[in-house]
């Protein structure tokens, strides 16, 4: 995401210019728009052309800008297309004031976002989406018998931080001890570029891809090396590594790995493995220590009013609520566990665990310490 320009009055009213750099862009749009919010973009519409006797000839497509006050939108996240419907607001040669119109928002489209309130949620939401250094959730490695690439991904690019060349004997033109002896010199300076270019307090998932088995002997040698070394923050990590078959260790291999669906879907379970945790920590607290597992709005907030929150988990759904005083409470909620020092984790309603949450009304929390009190007020 790319901020062109934002101006917030006092009393939230305002408007950021923004771009989706990506499709994964797309999901903080959707994200971000509400009903009663004005978008601003730039879309085409037919106009028919008319002669001087006043018979129509065939139609043109024009392009205008348009500023609609928002009455609804609809997500295609196989297609990172966004729609949004709604009644024109600004005054235009084609397009009617108070007309009914659909426009389509997709990466690379520079629109305006303007709202009655721009709450935190929001702006934190537009600022970590165009945070880089927050982006680089997702690192790979490439990689065939003498040659690898250690990049780093980001939601605009892919940021190469090495090239591993390593001259590899084929099997059968030299003994056997000098191509193990290269081969263990090509892993060696894999390994270091791994322990130098990569954050695993930042890295949600690493992809290790080559043709063969090349990937699982480096993985192998990986976490023997990681265990000799002491490299504790990799071992305690290794579970984020995902290996994958590439046909080539080149980097464009990446575009062919990242297009597999299997490992889409391991990737978002990767990268939503905190949530994951979370969620399965609560479910069992659920069964086992219920005086510290609530959900449901009215209980939750009473746990928060006695500060006794340590975990807060909220569906990303509820900030698209229609109802303005509704997300606004959940906005609150959000903000009273924040400033409690306590967890709060937002879980994306396009994975599992987060439909698992919105069919527990979406909002759920773990306590610090025991309150049965407040079940027992219910009764």
């Amino acid at each position: 995401m790319k901020i062109f320009h934002r101006e917030i009055e006092k009393n939230g009213n305002g408007h950021f210019v923004l771009m989706a750099n990506e499709g994964e862009d797309m999901w903080h749009v959707y994200n971000l728009i509400c009903v009663g919010d004005e978008l601003k973009a730039t879309t085409f519409r037919k106009v028919q052309q008319e002669s001087a006797t006043g018979s129509t000839s065939n139609s043109r497509r024009v392009r205008t800008n348009i500023r609609l006050r928002v009455e609804g939108t609809d997500f295609d996240a196989n297609a990172c297309l966004l729609r949004v419907k709604g009644r024109n607001v600004q005054e235009s040669e084609v397009i009617k004031m108070g007309g009914y119109h659909t426009l389509d928002l997709e990466p690379n489209r520079k629109f305006t976002l303007y709202k009655n309130e721009w709450d935190s949620i929001s702006i934190q939401r537009i600022e970590d989406a165009c945070d880089p250094t927050k982006h680089a959730e997702l690192a790979a490695i490439t990689m065939q018998e003498g040659l690898a690439f250690v990049v780093l991904i980001t939601s605009a690019m892919t940021v190469e931080r090495a090239k591993i060349d390593v001259n590899i004997p084929k099997k059968g033109k030299a003994d056997d001890t000098q191509r193990k002896k290269n081969m263990l010199k090509f892993f060696e300076q894999i390994a270091a570029s791994v322990y130098r270019h990569f954050n695993f307090d930042v890295l949600k998932a690493v992809i290790i891809a080559s043709p063969g088995f090349l990937k699982d002997d480096f993985f192998s040698y990986l976490i023997k090396d990681a265990t000799d070394q002491g490299h504790k923050q990799l071992l305690d990590n290794k579970g984020k590594f995902i290996l994958v078959r590439a046909s080539s260790g080149f980097k464009h291999a990446l575009r062919e790995v990242m297009q597999d669906p299997n490992v889409s879907q391991r990737l978002a379970d990767v990268k939503a493995a905190g949530e994951t945790r979370l969620l399965h920590q609560f479910l069992n607290m659920l069964g086992t220590q219920p005086d510290r597992a609530y959900y449901g709005y009215q209980h939750v907030k009473k746990a928060a009013d006695n500060i006794a929150v340590e975990a807060l988990l909220v569906c990303d759904s509820l900030f698209r609520s229609t109802n303005t005083a509704e997300r606004r409470r959940y906005i609150r909620l959000v903000e009273q566990v924040k400033d409690s020092g306590s967890e709060v984790k937002i879980f994306s309603s396009l994975h599992v665990t987060g439909e698992q949450l919105d069919l527990m009304t979406g909002v759920a929390a773990i306590l610090r310490f025991p309150m049965p009190e407040i079940e027992e007020e219910d009764k």
